[in-house]
This record gives C-alpha cells, sequence and structure tokens, in this order.
C-alpha cells in the first residue's frame, strides 16, 4: 500500500503523560507514506447504554474518527497492572450499539512506556485481551514495551536514543504491514 492513515489513541488524559510523548515520536517517525492521526478521548462523557438509542455527537465523531482510519495504534499507560478507566470508556464508547463496533475487523497495535522495567506489559495484555473480544487484528510482533528514562522523549516528540528510534521504526513498519495485508483482503472482498 502506498499511503495509509493510522488513527492513534492515547490512554492518558495527563497534561504531563509521558505516553502521549512516546505517540508524538510515532508520529514524527512515521515511515514515508503513513501519516498518524490523533483520535482524542478527553471529551467522552462516561459510557452507558443509556446512549445507545443516541448517541451525543462526541461519541459519533469518535466512533466516525476510528471508521476513517485504515488501522489504530493504542498508546497506553499502566494504571494499577492494568489500562487507565479513560481508556477502557472510550474502548466500551467504540464497541457499542452492540453490532456496530468500530474495531470490528479493524487492524490494531498497543505500545505503552513507564519508568518501569517492564514498561506496560500488564496493561498492554488486558488491552489486547480486550481487542480480541472486539475482532481487532491485533500485532502480535514486536511487543512495544519502551522503558522511558530522563530526557527519552522531547515534548516535540524527538527520540534521543538511536536504538529506541529505531526500534519505533520497525514497530510501524511492522504494523504497516499488518494495516496492508487487511486492507488487501478488504479490497479483494
Amino acid at each position: 500500500m502506498s499511503e495509509r492513515t493510522i488513527g492513534y489513541i492515547v490512554g492518558s488524559i495527563s497534561s504531563t503523560s509521558i505516553n502521549r510523548r512516546l505517540a508524538t515520536a510515532l508520529a514524527r517517525l512515521a515511515p514515508e507514506g503513513t501519516t498518524l492521526v490523533e483520535i482524542p478521548i478527553k471529551d467522552l462523557p462516561f459510557y452507558s447504554p443509556d446512549h445507545d438509542g443516541d448517541y451525543p455527537q462526541v461519541a459519533r465523531d469518535f466512533k466516525q474518527a476510528i471508521d476513517d482510519v485504515d488501522g489504530v495504534i493504542i498508546v497506553t499507560p499502566e494504571y494499577s497492572r492494568s489500562i487507565p478507566g479513560v481508556l477502557k470508556n472510550a474502548l466500551d464508547w467504540a464497541a457499542r450499539p452492540w453490532g456496530e463496533g468500530s474495531f470490528d475487523g479493524k487492524p490494531t497495535a498497543v505500545i505503552g512506556t513507564s519508568g518501569g522495567p517492564i514498561a506496560t506489559a500488564a496493561a498492554q495484555q488486558h488491552l489486547k485481551a480486550i481487542l480480541s473480544h472486539y475482532n481487532a487484528p491485533t500485532l502480535g510482533q514486536p511487543e512495544g514495551y519502551v522503558q522511558t528514562t530522563p530526557g527519552l522523549f522531547t515534548e516535540a516528540g524527538e527520540v534521543t536514543s538511536e536504538r529506541t528510534a529505531d526500534f519505533l521504526v520497525d514497530y510501524l513498519e511492522a504494523f504497516g504491514a499488518l494495516v496492508d495485508r487487511y486492507t488487501q483482503v478488504a479490497v479483494a472482498a
């Protein structure tokens, strides 16, 4: 595929999120022909089935943003060995109403960063279980566990470690290949 648009969701609404810096770095490192666009979650209200008959506009926009991209990267922090509540809330909006799940068949990748040596491994495993339930084909390898050290990512999204930058480029290329495979299947169908 020569051109692809990848959406990314940052699972934190913190103004100082290191995962937002990671997402900005991914956008800067995107290979030629790949554009990364944010799919924001901070304005979504709490999900309730009471909304299933008439979604608020912000939730319709969120679902449409997922529909409009070729694949989605979810950049998640780890809160208490799982994903943040704000991210789970966004995923619940995307999965409803029943039969209209936005992630059904949507190529998806999971990555995250923290200061710990296993980064966001536990959160990512929970997130992959949710995405599996949503029937989202999810990148298995390489796994995106990035340990942040002071100064690794600048606010502008520059990566100060060549090794980390190379890994992120490889990660994006692997996800691009997954997106391309699913795009080819969809076109053939």
